[in-house]
């Protein structure tokens, strides 16, 4: 009667049942396959801790900061410097709208297509209306 304890989990327990059956040329390509994945989600995390670090540092925004730490940043929060800032849309924003003040104040000046002459492309002609 054995009174030892198993240490292994269940997923340990599966994972040397599975090994067990393979043959014994696949099972050193297959640990050494399972160990580089270990080690390079290792490496991955390492690197992610590393560049928050360097964010948090260098004085990036702390919610950009805080959803990437979390794992729930959007595709826009990963930019980095090719983000548009925020003091940037609000000066377009108001540029725009001041330009559109702007042009409604004034009358509608040419454009260049108002220039082309004969080089204008020319309307289809509609058959029947005359």
């Amino acid at each position: 009667m054995t009174t030892a304890v198993p240490l292994a989990s269940g997923k340990g327990e599966i994972f040397e049942i599975v090994l067990k059956f393979m043959p014994d040329w696949i099972q050193v390509p297959v640990l050494c396959l399972i160990i580089g994945i270990v080690v390079l989600s290792w490496l991955l995390k390492l690197k992610r801790w590393i560049s928050h670090r360097r964010a948090v540092r260098s004085g990036a925004p702390a919610v950009a900061v805080a959803q990437q730490a979390q794992g729930q940043g959007r595709g826009a929060d990963y930019l980095g410097q090719y983000a548009p800032q925020q003091a940037q849309q609000a000066q377009q924003a108001q540029q725009a709208q001041q330009t559109q003040q702007a042009q409604q104040a004034q009358p509608r000046q040419p454009s260049g297509a108002d220039f082309l002459g004969s080089y204008a492309p020319q309307q289809p002609q509609r058959e029947g209306s005359a």
